[in-house]
């Protein structure tokens, strides 16, 4: 699809999602590698998700499911409030179908639209619905594609093909729900689900999460001082987690209960059944310091240990872990001699050199895993392990790549800097023969002028942006960070770049840093922030701000600092504690007193503040308000209900307090993501505004 006429970056990054819309996601590959499974919208501005199928002998694809056939009304949609849940956990902005599930061949799938379920056959093409009782979250059909389970509302519910459905865990009380996530679970573990098939479709293992003993937070929208405030149940540091059992479900009505110490190992981060007759579950303490992988019997629900592992500061919960090659050797992962490594039956398999991020399928005798050169994460490579001990990578370009694998067809997809789009191509028995699942993403507006730098003894890596046809002048700059654990800004992909771009284009140099504490470079690197999110964080921004100074024009009298969610932390903590390099910050949606963000990941790195609080204090913002003397604005989401506003609010009555001037932008009825395209596009130009404002740009 053609840009518009009026077309400006702002706005056709928010109308695009920040170009995510019209591009393969989600994407599965049938066992025997017959079908490539994946959702996608008809064009770059469509938030609307359809269901696809490529024919992988035929090379061509089908539409599979419709929502503007399906749906009377598609671009209304009825959301049950799981499914809004859900979306929020995962950062999902798009609309239509953004999930599926199939059986195990992958012959048939099912999906909710509008709290309805739908199922289509992915070998007829052809989609309906199954009309049973709801509203319908999280469908997922048995392995032999005989029935579907859903939850619908608090109960997990069995519907048949002829469409009559029945109740398999009722609703006991409000506070108790079956078959689904947690918030701790969903959010930091990244486990979405809660319910899961045995191979046999004979039972199901089900999640029963008590939420009586957590704390009730209250989300009100003041824009609208006649709705009643929004009841949450938020595990902030410190307090109550839900108690999360897992339970076997039979069909014929039996029930058994999986037994373990949930008291030393509260969080139950995966749930897998390698057989009928075998469950495997992996189960965390609170301190997050000791993992276990244990086995259970599904009838008796007896457990024993078949792998553990312990660290001073965290165990790392790697995705895609445990898995079981063929022959039943276990997969797992875990930091050896300063590395994150490939554990096979509980044996190191991969060099000190390289970190080990996920791992993407099991087949036959083979492990599919991402990982990168310990000495560099901005590139993510595919690798394949075999049991004869041969590794090799299969993607060797600098970029970030990632695979889907089913039988001989292994789907690469791959960013890079040359294109700000995914390449998804399609390889037969590892051959590419030029197949590609089309891509109908917008190509924006700006086209990244990068260059990445490896900066000074920590190799911080830093990429600076500086305005096209730039003349060489001196120019203001403006630091552009994440900086913390989970996640990365300086990638070889071209799409991390685009809005920093757009920044230089307005006359800034741009420096992006991945200090320590971000992930990719080793044990000692992501543990430096242990105890400490503020200390090592900030002067590894300092360092990469002076080290591009020395190859660069900037002028270091007009610096600029803004960020969001972790980033607007480091942002506000910039001038707060360094007014002497840092002149003015935006921050958006910032953690200000880490005793209000969630247990599991506060705990991780700052521990129980019940237990010792001198962690809390010392990175809190509130203590150093009377410190600000530079311009700061504070931007937060009302809606918010992973970083909620009383951070911000907290934060500027300490400002106010102290008598320090400040700006606060409140977004109403907007969350921790801003998917709303008209908040989207003028909150980077009212950022931009204030930046040029306070450095006296204009």
């Amino acid at each position: 699809m053609a840009k518009k006429a009026t077309d400006t970056f702002p706005r056709q990054n928010a109308r695009t999602q920040r170009f995510t819309l019209g591009d393969p996601r989600n994407v599965a590959v049938s066992p025997d590698g017959q079908r490539v499974i994946f959702a996608r919208s008809r064009a770059g501005d469509d938030p609307m998700n359809c269901l696809w199928v490529l024919d992988v002998s035929a090379a061509t694809e089908r539409l599979v499911g419709d929502p503007a056939t399906l749906l009377a009304a598609p671009d209304d949609e009825d959301l049950p409030a799981e499914e809004r849940v859900r979306r929020e956990r995962m950062r999902e902005g798009a609309s239509g179908i953004t999930a599926f599930a199939t059986d195990k061949a992958a012959t048939v799938t099912a999906f909710a639209l509008s709290g309805r379920l739908f199922l289509a056959g992915l070998l007829s093409g052809h989609a309906r619905e199954l009309i049973v009782d709801g509203p319908v979250f999280d469908p997922r059909p048995d392995p032999i594609a005989t029935r579907i389970a859903y939850v619908s509302g608090r109960a997990l519910r069995i519907a048949e093909l002829d469409g009559s459905s029945w109740e398999l865990a009722a609703e006991e009380s409000p506070a108790i729900s079956w078959g689904s996530a947690d918030f701790i679970a969903a959010e930091e573990m990244h486990r979405f689900r809660g319910h899961w098939w045995s191979p046999d479709g004979s039972a199901i293992a089900a999640c029963r999460v008590d939420v009586s003993s957590v704390q009730r937070w209250y989300i009100a929208d003041p824009a609208n001082p006649d709705q009643p405030a929004n009841e949450v149940r938020y595990p902030s540091a410190g307090t109550h987690n839900p108690d999360v059992s897992l339970h076997v479900l039979a069909l014929d009505g039996g029930s058994t209960e999986v037994m373990w110490d949930r008291e030393s190992y509260p969080y139950l981060a995966d749930v897998k059944w390698p057989s009928a007759d075998r469950l495997l579950l992996t189960v965390q303490s609170r301190d997050q310091r000791s993992l276990m992988v244990l086995e259970a019997n599904p009838r008796t629900g007896d457990t024993g240990p078949l792998f553990a592992d312990g660290d001073t500061a965290w165990v790392e919960l790697v995705p895609g872990t445990p898995a079981l090659l063929d022959d039943g050797t276990l997969i797992t992962c875990a930091d050896r001699e300063g590395a994150r490594r490939l554990m096979i039956d509980g044996e190191p398999s991969t060099p000190i050199d390289l970190q080990v991020r996920a791992v993407l399928a099991t087949q036959g005798d083979e492990v599919f895993f991402l990982a990168n050169p310990i000495s560099d994460a901005t590139v993510q490579h595919v690798w394949r392990w075999r049991t004869d001990r041969t590794l090799v990578a299969l993607t060797t370009e600098p970029g970030v790549h990632t695979a889907a694998v089913g039988g001989s067809t292994t789907v690469l997809r791959s960013a890079g800097l040359a294109d700000a789009g995914l390449v998804t191509k399609v390889l037969e028995d590892g051959v590419d023969k030029g197949t590609n699942l089309e891509s109908f993403a917008l190509q924006p507006l700006v086209r990244p002028n990068v260059v990445i730098h490896h900066y000074g003894p920590n190799r911080i890596a830093t990429a600076v942006l500086l305005p096209h046809k730039h003349d060489g002048s001196p120019l203001p700059v403006l630091l552009d960070p994440y900086a913390g654990p989970h996640a990365q800004r300086v990638l070889h992909a071209q799409s991390s770049y685009l809005t920093s771009q757009w920044f230089a284009d307005q006359g800034f140099a741009v420096v992006v840093a991945d200090g320590r504490g971000t992930p990719g470079r080793g044990s000692e690197w992501e543990r430096a922030v242990h105890r400490d999110l503020a200390t090592a964080v900030l002067d590894d921004q300092v360092a990469a701000l002076q080290a591009a100074a020395a190859d660069y024009p900037l002028d270091l009298s007009r610096v600029a600092i803004r960020g969001w969610s972790f980033g607007g932390y480091v942002a506000a903590l910039a001038v707060l504690r360094r007014p002497d390099v840092f002149h003015s910050a935006v921050a958006g949606a910032p953690v200000t007193d880490w005793r209000l963000y969630d247990t599991h990941y506060t705990e991780r790195y700052l521990g129980d503040p019940t237990i010792d609080a001198t962690a809390y204090a010392a990175t809190s913002l509130l203590p150093l308000a009377g410190q600000l003397t530079r311009p700061l604005l504070l931007i937060h989401g009302l809606a918010d209900d992973n970083v909620v506003a009383a951070h911000t609010l907290q934060l500027s009555n300490a400002l106010l307090a102290a008598g320090k001037p400040h700006e606060v932008l409140p977004l109403v009825g907007v969350t921790h993501m801003t998917p709303q395209e008209v908040v989207a596009e003028n909150l980077l130009l009212h950022q931009l505004d204030f930046l040029q404002r306070t450095l006296a740009l204009k």
